[in-house]
């Protein structure tokens, strides 16, 4: 990228602008809401965006805590994707210790008070850049709820809303600043339950048809199928429902599965497969077999061009830094979880191809409480084994995700330490980093349109010019939630 010097105001504007969007983050941390109830932290950013002259739309994909919020008439369109939602039972304070504010309340282990706010941010800051310039083009910003549980993308892709966009960007918190050409596990989240007949277990043991025994010979039937499938494929499960009493023959038992793999059609393949032993544990045991969908994922497709892009913005943007006492709380942190979490930074980019000039910073910050490097794509041709449901939205429309270190170097994913540092100074700090890169990428894109061609050939190449399929069937609703009366 030939760094364009008109970009230097984005930069300027966000800093000028710090206090509005820590104020924004800070709320929806306090006022944690979990997946397909973030009516405040929707609300918030679209009264935000509205008062800056976005055009808002409710409600799209059928989820009423989803919106888009447009401005600009012609030209590229260029979208900035977030979420807001939190995960039920990490409630935490800013301590550096473990301290919940709420018995069993939701927390922010995900940092999506961040992530939310700073793919927004980065959207008015490219809005005021381009009412400056005088420069042609479309920005939005997508609020979208339930990516933890549920899936809000899924149904936002399935309904067509990102159709046409013509590049995205997303960013997540996390302990180094990094854009990514990784993937991720697509999944299936399925319930199987099975129905059979009810008998004293005991005196007429003959006369039961035992649900449960279909969901033990079900899960005996996919223990079995695991040595007969890729090494990707990641197959989880849980029995949430075994009965009522063991001396009662279940009528009803139900379990839940996750099934992940790389690859979209391998995935149908597992899935189909695992139908197939639940159709024989109900054919031996005289049951029937229901089968209800939670929600599927894609997996993630990062654009390479645009993961480039995002690196060279890194370097006009410069480092993070912290200060001396957001190192200390760091440690602390750190210290909180022990020696088995010091070295997270390390596991997390053991699968990586490190260039040799970085082997040396990356070997230095697996000691050091907080990164403050910034690194290019080093994870080309990893998968990483979770799930999220961006992957519907890279098989749509080509986005790179870009992650910055907004917690400690060893605190691990959806704990009680990435909510305390969610809400402070170091999360502030790395949330603006990315909304930085990424306004600066999106100018840099507007104004050499031929960007859009290179992003474009290589996301037609990947995809191989197919449309995209959903992993969810087409009688799957999203839920619909009401507000709570104050």
């Amino acid at each position: 990228m030939t760094a364009t010097d008109n970009t230097t105001p984005i930069i300027d504007w966000l800093e000028e602008n710090r206090a509005r969007f820590i104020t924004m983050a800070d709320t929806i941390w306090h006022t944690p809401e979990v997946a397909w109830h973030e009516f405040k932290s929707s609300r918030l950013q679209a009264d935000f965006l509205a008062a800056e002259d976005f055009r808002i739309k409710w409600n799209i994909g059928g989820l009423n805590t989803a919106f888009v919020a447009e401005w600009g008439q012609a030209g590229p369109v260029l979208a900035f994707v977030g979420e807001y939602d939190a995960l039920p039972g990490l409630s935490q304070s800013k301590e550096p210790f473990k301290d919940a504010l709420l018995a069993n309340g939701a927390g922010h282990g995900c940092g999506h008070n961040l992530l939310g706010t700073g793919a927004l941010a980065a959207a008015v800051a490219v809005q005021k850049w381009l009412q400056k310039t005088g420069t042609s083009g479309i920005v939005r910003y997508y609020g979208c709820p339930a990516e933890e549980e549920g899936g809000g993308k899924v149904f936002m892709a399935r309904a067509g809303v990102f159709n046409d966009i013509d590049a995205a960007f997303n960013f997540h918190p996390d302990v180094i600043n990094m854009s990514s050409k990784g993937s991720t596990l697509g999944i299936n989240a399925i319930y199987y339950r099975f129905h059979g007949r009810t008998a004293h277990a005991s005196i007429a043991p003959h006369e039961g048809r035992s649900a449960l025994d279909a969901v033990e010979l079900m899960n005996v039937g996919v223990n079995y199928l695991r040595e007969h499938v890729k090494s990707d494929v990641r197959i989880h499960y849980i029995i949430n429902n075994g009965g009522q009493a063991p001396n009662i023959v279940p009528d009803e038992a139900e379990a839940l599965y996750y099934i992940r793999a790389a690859e979209k059609g391998y995935l149908a393949e597992v899935v189909e497969r695992i139908r197939k032993v639940a159709e024989g544990a109900a054919l031996m045991t005289e049951t029937t077999l229901e089968v209800r969908f939670q929600d599927g994922f894609s997996p993630v497709l990062n654009n390479h061009y645009l993961a480039d892009l995002q690196h060279q913005a890194m370097q006009k943007v410069g480092i993070l830094k912290f200060a001396e006492d957001e190192i200390t709380y760091a440690q602390q942190v750190n210290d909180a979880f022990g020696s088995t979490n010091t070295a997270y930074l390390a596991q997390r980019t053991a699968s990586f191809s490190i260039p040799e000039e970085y082997r040396t910073a990356i070997d230095q910050f697996s000691n050091q409480p907080l990164v403050i490097e910034n690194f290019p794509a080093m994870d080309t041709g990893v998968v990483s084994p979770g799930s999220t449901d961006v992957g519907d939205l890279s098989q749509v429309v080509p986005i790179s995700m870009l992650v910055t270190a907004c917690w400690p170097t060893g605190v691990p994913g959806h704990s009680w330490g990435n909510v305390a540092a969610s809400g402070m100074s170091i999360g502030h700090k790395g949330m603006l980093y990315a909304a930085k890169i990424m306004a600066v990428t999106a100018a840099e894109i507007y104004t050499n349109p031929e960007h859009l061609i290179s992003i474009k050939v290589e996301f037609q190449r990947k995809t191989g010019g197919k449309p995209y399929v959903s992993p969810i069937p087409d009688t799957l609703m999203p839920p619909q939630f009401e507000p709570l009366k104050q």
